[in-house]
């Protein structure tokens, strides 16, 4: 199958709906609190692509939101939901995609590439490893492309598409690399180790868990980053890679920490959605009507954004009342986007595989790690969050 770009065209279908009144649900859960009146939440459009979506969307500078597939597409999508052109790859696409600031696209697929799209959707250069890249690129400020592969190593590749260096590791890496002010990126394996590595490819330090590592670090400035196991401990480390706490969950799901507006740290945690102070002490949690695999996303005014394996996004104020709730039919693998104008972009199963715009009118917050891969672009690089 050639890597090529389709444009725009016949075949995209585009439909507005609204959410029914019957769907004023909570997120997770009973709430004791009184929910608004007015926590339906409009939909602007939906694209039905016909195909599962199982990463984060990216929004470029731009305004364009860019998705992959299981099917093997990486789609561009227009602000008002026209379908901008299609780039297709040999295999699902788990990765999430990664927009630097001249728009060019970077992701990765089980068809053991990691690819460079141009922002008109023509390829500028593949990278093969030797097993699917279910990793979601890092991107350095120097134009250095960092990702894991299932052949267990780290990648750093030039801005042309060359091997800088690989860094091996004794597992499989799904986990997401993070790169830290100073250059440093962080990343975690299969070994049930967690890796801080210099930008020459040099390994700084290992901190060893008692499980494999399959979430993606949250990096909280220059203070110290967050990260889950599948040994059921989220983990709080120094820059330095000396522990500064951690704490039992239990939780074996993929979802990765995010950090809210006033240092909380947000986690879904098998079936509950979790809320820890800066401390390591929980401070509350909340049932979910099923798994939590998606990361959460924390909105400019305090609020918290949640989808559950069954399909029910809700939003909780700083104080827990239900701000406002979505049902996608489903779904709730994929981490939501937010556009700068507060608009809401997330896989939905509604009148079919696709993707969705909402309108919450509420930008994403200015934390050092906001959503899944630190920002809208996705770049993972903890110098493009807005603090």
């Amino acid at each position: 199958m050639s890597h090529a770009a389709i444009g725009a065209g016949a075949g995209t279908r585009r439909v507005a709906r609204w959410l029914p009144a019957r769907l004023s649900l909570v997120l997770l859960g009973a709430l004791p609190t009184a929910c608004r009146a007015d926590n339906t939440l409009t939909n602007e459009w939906s694209v039905i692509v016909g195909e599962h979506i199982d990463c984060a969307p990216a929004v470029a500078g731009d305004g364009t939101i860019y998705f992959g597939t299981w099917g093997g597409k990486l789609w561009a999508v227009n602000p008002d939901g026209s379908r901008k052109w299609i780039f297709r790859a040999d295999s699902e696409i788990k990765s999430s995609p990664a927009v630097d600031r001249e728009g060019t696209v970077y992701f990765g697929s089980r068809d053991r590439r990691c690819y460079a799209v141009r922002a008109d959707g023509r390829k500028k250069w593949e990278f093969r490893t030797g097993a699917w890249v279910d990793s979601s690129p890092a991107l350095a400020h120097d134009g250095t492309i960092y990702v894991g592969s299932w052949d267990k190593n780290l990648y750093a590749v030039a801005p042309d598409g060359s091997k800088k260096w690989q860094f091996a590791t004794l597992g499989p890496i799904v986990s997401s690399p993070a790169i830290g002010a100073d250059g440093t990126i962080y990343v975690g394996s299969h070994d049930k180790k967690f890796y801080a590595v210099d930008p020459e490819g040099r390994k700084k330090w290992e901190f060893g868990t008692g499980g494999a590592i399959i979430s993606s670090p949250a990096l909280n400035g220059d203070q110290c980053l967050y990260f889950s196991s599948v040994d059921g401990w989220l983990y709080s480390l120094r820059l330095d890679g000396s522990p500064q706490w951690q704490l039992r969950t239990g939780g074996i799901t993929e979802a990765s920490p995010v950090i809210g507006n006033d240092g909380t740290i947000y986690l879904g945690v098998n079936g509950l959605f979790w809320a820890i102070g800066a401390d390591g002490r929980r401070k509350w949690e909340r049932a979910a009507a099923a798994l939590v695999d998606a990361s959460a996303v924390v909105l400019a005014d305090g609020s918290v954004c949640a989808v559950a394996r069954g399909g029910l996004l809700g939003c909780l104020d700083p104080e827990q009342n239900l701000k406002w709730s979505y049902y996608l039919n489903g779904y709730g693998y994929g981490c939501p986007a937010v556009g700068a104008d507060g608009t809401i972009y997330v896989p939905d199963r509604g009148l079919g595989p696709g993707l969705s715009a909402l309108r919450s009118g509420m930008p994403l917050g200015k934390t050092p790690w906001p959503k899944f891969r630190g920002n809208a672009r996705n770049t993972g690089n903890v110098q493009d969050s807005t603090p």
